[in-house]
């Protein structure tokens, strides 16, 4: 279900940039309708809303900054290039996941797992030099949001003492959403009001406009929670890579969706990016298999 909300977010969310390009403005939309979500389900008491403490809440802060920041910069990403190139460069994310879980949580990762991830940082370098749609503005909004994302999981790690993941995503919704304002107003509030509302209008008509923003957030918030659901459950490394699977999805819909060009050179490194993942996965769940059986040998 994670996989299958985020590919109809992705494709709706490009679909609205082809005649709306406001990043910052849907972004926030995005975030507006899940706190929205949230409110409501609360009010139904499904779940039960859970307390927040001042630790807590000065635990989520730095999650909730994250979590606006790479969602921001890679709603950017999205409206300057092809929806594939942006899931090619955020294939990177393990390879920052593993630096943040070893030099920030303190987990040492092994070596034979830092060089499971070459493969998918030469992949990602070689999509990128012929992507056919490529621009600074895409590509470098992509790595900041993969910087980003790696800082939200593991923090988000941390934050998961005493609340269910489902709790924890709303009260980060609600944290982001108030710093997503200032920007989406400071950057595009002006052109907003002069011309961007009325010639989207213009192109799609009122009611598919709010359909779309609507919608758009719906799904950009159940794949997250789906995602945050997820973390709960495994390591933030483990996350990172089933993160990176579902790119493979999300990149094959949009080819076909969109129709995007790729050249033999992208096709090829997105390939070896998604072949090292293969690879990195089959590494972790051998170390991690042999780990537990050296734990019930000491046990016994």
């Amino acid at each position: 279900m994670w996989y299958f909300l985020n590919v109809i977010f992705n494709i709706l969310n490009k679909k609205i940039y082809n005649y709306f390009p406001y990043p910052y403005f849907v972004s926030l939309i995005h975030l507006v309708v899940g706190v929205a979500y949230c409110l409501v389900s609360w009010i139904l008491g499904v779940p039960k809303r859970a307390p927040l403490s001042k630790e807590t809440f000065g635990l989520l802060v730095p999650v909730a900054f994250c979590h606006a920041l790479g969602h921001v910069m890679t709603n950017v990403s999205f409206a300057a290039v092809a929806v594939s190139f942006t899931h090619t460069i955020k294939a990177l994310e393990p390879f920052f996941n593993a630096a943040a879980s070893q030099f920030v949580l303190g987990h040492q990762i092994p070596f034979v797992l830092w060089m499971s991830l070459a493969p998918v940082v030469i992949g990602v370098s070689m999509a990128s030099m012929t992507e056919l749609s490529f621009n600074w503005l895409g590509f470098l909004s992509a790595m900041t949001s993969n910087i980003a994302f790696t800082y939200r999981s593991v923090y988000s790690k941390k934050a998961m003492t005493g609340m269910d993941s489902t709790n924890l995503y709303a009260y980060i919704s609600i944290i982001a959403l108030f710093f997503c304002i200032p920007p989406a107003v400071l950057m595009e509030g002006p052109a907003l009001l002069q011309h961007g509302f009325a010639d989207a209008i213009a192109k799609v008509g009122l009611v598919k406009f709010i359909s779309d923003l609507f919608w758009v957030g719906m799904f950009y918030h159940l794949y997250n929670q789906l995602a945050t659901n997820t973390l709960e459950r495994v390591a933030p490394l483990t996350h990172a890579v089933g993160n990176v699977l579902k790119r493979v999805f999300v990149i094959g819909f949009s080819i076909v969706v969109f129709g995007n060009r790729i050249s033999t050179q992208t096709g090829i490194g997105t390939a070896i990016a998604i072949v090292g993942v293969a690879l990195y996965s089959l590494i972790k769940a051998r170390l991690e298999e042999a780990k537990k059986k050296n734990a019930v040998s000491k046990a016994a």
